[in-house]
């Protein structure tokens, strides 16, 4: 296996020559419809065509160009079922496996940060990573007491290549607008960089899971593995198997589909209130479907393994409340309430002046499953929603354009965001309603 390519010039060439190629079938596609082929048949051949570089480039790179490629991944439900089947191949590679380092790269890692005796800690070590993601690859061993361990060891140089990435691929942010239909992509990466050094630090991914793991050690639904050491650019974790969230996606039965989508928002909605902490990278790589304990194999046992806590929101309060009291309004249909709340939060901004009705009529189809006891997560609801927002001749679009988000809302709403996405991936069914009435402050009026 080569080595992967590291050199800055080197990486900046291959993300440099995404938008020309980008350009390239522009003017292809200009030709065919000069040729007689409809616009809508082109426009899906150019995005079938510019799926498959940009995602075979991004898994080649690792880095920021992986995880941008991995943020993107849980949003594929929201393009038409005609072009996301090219997406979803390419998207799915990204989310559980990657190019691996070299195997004398990693001893050499695991020698400067545990010792030239590294190898003494482990009773087995095997070299051929298990998963390789974005920063960091896993590779599956025994520990020296017997302990089933992941061991995830940091690529070299993974700062600098996360860096570089995300600000090449900022500057032709515009280009990749179309890929998500209605989601603004520079704030997605201008993000992603801003917490580039939380997630390179493993004493912060540690401390965070530990204390995950602490909370949910006794949980009859969740699953954290225990940290078992950690040193810099190397962390070890207690092992934990299952079906992964994307084998699932591609293969579950309807019973396990609708287990992962009711743990995965119970997660969500929980973690924040138990832990104040909230999980931030919610893509189907870091979650496991695990069979319940004892002799049952009934789906309603299963649990949710939890991988990966390298990147978090802090909220020592949990969610914060205005969420709840937002979503509780609209769903009762206080307009004048919702529009009062939002401009004191500063999702509408003081030089602006909206219709209250307008926005209500704008949330209500967004936290429709809020509403129902339990609610079909769907891709053709979630395209839905997409077209709507997406579509600039709609009030929805240039209402979507007025609103604000706040910078501490940010990477809530991209969660959130995300779960969904994966909800809808899962094509699962699930009680919402019941999760924000037991986890989400203010979602349930104050007697």
């Amino acid at each position: 296996m080569s080595d992967l390519p590291r050199k800055a010039v080197t990486r900046t060439a291959k993300l440099a020559a995404l938008p020309l190629g980008f350009a390239g079938r522009a003017t292809w596609g200009l030709g065919k419809r000069i040729g007689g082929k409809s616009a809508e048949i082109v426009a899906r051949e150019l995005q079938q065509r510019t799926a498959e570089q940009l995602f075979k480039v991004l898994g080649e790179l690792k880095g920021g160009a992986m995880k941008f490629g991995q943020a993107l991944s849980v949003f594929e439900s929201a393009l038409p079922e005609e072009v996301a089947g090219p997406y979803r191949a390419a998207l799915t590679k990204l989310q559980e496996a990657a190019p691996p380092m070299p195997t004398r790269t990693v001893h050499g890692v695991l020698e400067e940060r545990l010792g030239a005796g590294w190898r003494e800690l482990f009773l087995e070590f095997e070299d051929k990573p298990a998963a390789a993601a974005s920063i960091g690859q896993v590779h599956r061993a025994v520990w020296h007491d017997g302990r089933e361990v992941a061991v995830k060891v940091q690529y070299p140089g993974a700062g600098e290549a996360l860096l570089s990435d995300l600000a090449q691929l900022s500057r032709f942010a515009r280009l990749l607008g179309p890929l998500i239909p209605g989601m603004d992509i520079k704030p997605l990466i201008t993000e992603m960089r801003d917490r580039v050094s939380e997630e390179l630090d493993y004493a912060l991914e540690a401390r965070a899971q530990r204390e995950h793991a602490e909370e949910f050690a006794d949980d009859p639904d969740v699953v954290v593995p225990g940290v078992v050491h950690q040193s810099e650019q190397v962390l070890v974790t207690e092992w934990i198997d299952g079906i992964p969230l994307s084998e699932v996606i591609a293969d579950g039965t309807e019973e396990q589909r609708d287990r992962a989508g009711q743990l995965l928002a119970r997660f969500l909605f929980s973690g924040p209130a138990r832990t104040g902490l909230l999980h931030a990278d919610p893509h189907p790589g870091n979650f496991r479907l695990l069979p319940g304990t004892g002799e049952s194999r009934d789906p309603e046992g299963w649990r949710l393994g939890v991988l990966d806590f390298g990147t978090v929101d802090r909220l020592p309060g949990g969610l914060p409340e205005t969420i709840g009291t937002c979503l509780r309004m609209t769903l009762e249909g206080d307009a004048d309430g919702v529009y009062a709340l939002l401009c004191e939060e500063g999702f509408v901004k003081k030089s602006i002046d909206l219709d209250p009705d307008a926005v209500l009529e704008y949330l209500l189809p967004i936290i429709e499953p809020a509403e129902a006891d339990e609610f079909g997560f769907t891709r053709g609801w979630i395209r839905t929603q997409a077209a709507r927002i997406a579509d600039p001749r709609s009030p929805a679009h240039q209402l979507g354009k007025q609103l604000n988000l706040p910078p501490s809302y940010l990477l809530i709403h991209r969660v959130t965001l995300s779960t969904i996405g994966v909800l809808c991936q899962l094509n699962a069914t699930v009680r919402l309603r019941d999760e924000l009435e037991e986890w989400l402050p203010g979602f349930v009026a104050a007697e």
